[in-house]
């Protein structure tokens, strides 16, 4: 490896941070504390349901008259004013925090574990889950993300377990109420076991009567109602779950199964390093996963893959890497990014992503974005990066000399080409953005 290649790939670019200068240093780092949520403090449940619940308190009366309904977008904005500043917090984290790794991490769990708001006034919850569920567990137990996930209000109520009632329960029998296998189908396909892993349609009414009762309310958040519960025993490949904590006992046990590893195994691989990875550094991976199911020994089996390593820059950056790689090599100060209006981030930042095909939060599904490079090296998704580049990099500082930029940005990954072109520029202006729309610079 090279510090250079492993900030690129495994980082959100140059310049390198001591922790990206060896693959000891990487996982030392994800050992120790999570410095950058010290440092820029995120909105976890403690912060978002508040606001949730005063939205949801003000959609129901607005039906009453004018003034309950100015109330109610009142709420509404004050909802959306939370979201926004939570992506302003991620973003100064990827530009300002030394364990690059770490961050990239969070962002492949929270795609993983893909969580849309369906309804405005859920706009804070989809990020209150990365925060609380996904971010503290990154290096841990995959078992334990998969329980914490799992029951967020934010995946309960994208995938309709809210509207899920066990036929046999009392609420079921009362209103004639039945299962949705929303989570229970992802649970399995997307979350743990793979679309190809070893189940049947069976199991997914299993799963789905296991989740029975646990639902959501705007003031708790998750909540286990008894009356919505499919009573007895529900079967699951081929194990029996009832009683208290069968959906803990349950998720476990997909957490453990073979076909999991495997398929996480396999996802890390595509996303950090190929879309066609090495067979020998996945299978190396799932071994470390069946071994202790720890995350931070499969990212280290990667890791010390020979295949992790190739030359060839494989991978696109998608939108959000490419703009977080401009700003990092740009040198603008995470506080400008946190600290920025929220029209003028908008403008900056979430109006250019959903240009370059990469709308925050809005994936259109439960299997999140896409992997295969040529979804964002296409000619509309370029040229949404060709302007970014050009215009935005001189409205959010000062520009640097093209010369000393494309050896900031790229180090020895820049070509001749580049090198030559960056020299001749007629301006800063143009110089850096052409290093920005360049080749070297969009693949990692």
């Amino acid at each position: 490896m090279t510090p250079e290649l492993s900030a690129m790939r495994f980082g959100y670019g140059l310049p390198v941070t001591a922790p990206l200068q060896s693959v000891q240093a990487m996982l030392a780092a994800l050992r120790g504390p999570d410095q950058a949520a010290r440092d820029w403090p995120g909105n976890g449940l403690a912060q978002v349901l508040p606001v949730y619940h005063a939205a949801a308190s003000a959609r129901a009366a607005a039906r009453r008259g004018d003034a309950e309904r100015v109330a109610y977008r009142l709420n509404l904005r004050a909802a959306q004013a939370q979201a926004l500043q939570g992506v302003q917090t991620d973003i100064a984290r990827a530009i300002g925090s030394a364990d690059a790794f770490r961050e990239r991490l969070v962002r492949f769990w929270a795609d993983h574990f893909t969580a849309e708001a369906k309804f405005q006034i859920d706009v804070g919850l989809p990020g209150a889950m990365v925060e609380d569920a996904i971010r503290p567990h990154v290096a841990g137990r995959f078992a334990d993300m998969l329980g914490a996930v799992t029951l967020q209000p934010a995946m309960l109520l994208y995938l309709d377990q809210v509207k899920s009632v066990g036929p046999n329960s009392r609420l079921g029998q009362r209103k004639g109420a039945g299962l949705n296998e929303n989570l229970a189908r992802e649970l399995i396909e997307l979350h743990t076991l793979g679309v190809d892993g070893a189940y049947a349609q069976a199991d997914v009414l299993g799963v789905a009567e296991v989740l029975t009762g646990a639902t959501v309310t705007p003031d708790v958040g998750f909540v286990f109602d008894a009356d919505r519960a499919e009573p007895g025993a529900a079967e699951v490949l081929g194990q029996s779950y009832q009683g208290e904590g069968r959906i803990a006992a349950l998720l476990e046990d997909l957490a453990a199964h073979a076909d999991t590893g495997r398929h996480l195994a396999r996802k890390l691989a595509v996303h950090f390093v190929s879309d066609t990875p090495d067979a020998g550094m996945v299978a190396d991976m799932a071994a470390a996963y069946a071994g202790s199911g720890v995350l931070l020994d499969v990212y280290a089996a990667m890791l010390n893959h020979p295949a992790a390593w190739g030359a060839v820059a494989e991978k696109a950056r998608q939108p959000y890497d490419f703009i977080v790689a401009a700003l990092r090599a740009l040198d603008i100060p995470p506080g400008d990014i946190g600290g920025m209006g929220r029209g003028e981030f908008r403008k900056r930042i979430i109006l250019p992503l959903r240009a370059m095909g990469q709308e925050w939060g809005q994936p259109g599904g439960p299997d999140g974005w896409e992997e295969d490079a040529d979804m964002w090296i296409n000619a509309e998704g370029l040229a949404a990066r060709i302007i970014w580049a050009m215009e935005a990099p001189g409205r959010l500082g000062p520009l640097p000399d093209p010369r000393a930029f494309v050896a900031r940005a790229l180090g020895d990954r820049r070509s001749e080409v580049l090198n030559w072109a960056a020299s001749a520029a007629e301006s800063p202006r143009e110089g850096v953005g052409l290093v920005l729309a360049s080749p070297e610079f969009n693949r990692r």
